[in-house]
């Protein structure tokens, strides 16, 4: 019982770390897309 309920717990701290990657990379993404617009429209 405590290895099935280790492993739960091994699974859902893997998850959340895998969503927390993806969700800093997106923030980045977005950052960089915002400075790209704002260059383009200050004329440079």
């Amino acid at each position: 019982m405590k290895r099935k309920i280790a492993g739960a717990i091994v699974v859902l701290a893997y998850m959340v770390t895998m969503s927390a990657c993806h969700t800093v990379k997106g923030v980045g993404q977005d950052m960089q897309s915002g400075g790209r617009s704002i260059e383009n429209s200050s004329g440079k």
